[in-house]
C-alpha cells in the first residue's frame, strides 16, 4: 500500500478553478453533483467556484429548464503572470488533447 500511495501524490498541477472549468467545458450540461465527484470536492465548494469563475468572467450561465448550463469564455486569459500571455483554450485544448 505504501508504494500506491507515494506513486499518487496529495498534489495536482491544477487548481481546483481549473478542474471545474475543465469539467464545464467538456459538458456544459453537467451537474454540480458529476462536477464535485469528478473533482473530488464538495457541491457547495463547486458552487462556490462556479460564481467566482462567472464573477471573473470565464464563464456565463443561463437558465436550461430546472438546470443550469454553463458556457466557458475561452478567449480570457489565463490569470497567472506567469501563463497571462495564453488564453483558457489553450488550457482546455492541452488536457482534451486537441491539436
Amino acid at each position: 500500500m505504501k508504494e500506491a500511495e507515494e506513486a499518487f501524490p496529495d498534489w495536482t498541477f491544477l487548481t481546483n478553478h481549473a478542474h471545474v472549468l475543465l469539467s464545464v467545458a467538456a459538458d456544459p450540461h453537467v451537474r454540480v453533483r458529476d462536477i464535485a465527484e469528478r473533482v473530488g470536492i464538495t457541491e457547495r465548494a463547486v458552487l462556490r467556484i462556479l460564481g467566482e469563475l462567472e464573477a471573473s468572467g470565464y464563464l456565463t450561465k443561463e437558465r436550461d429548464g430546472r438546470r443550469n448550463q454553463y458556457k466557458v469564455k475561452s478567449q480570457m486569459p489565463l490569470r497567472h503572470p506567469i501563463e497571462k500571455h495564453q488564453k483558457v483554450s489553450a488550457l482546455i485544448a492541452l488536457v482534451q488533447g486537441e491539436a
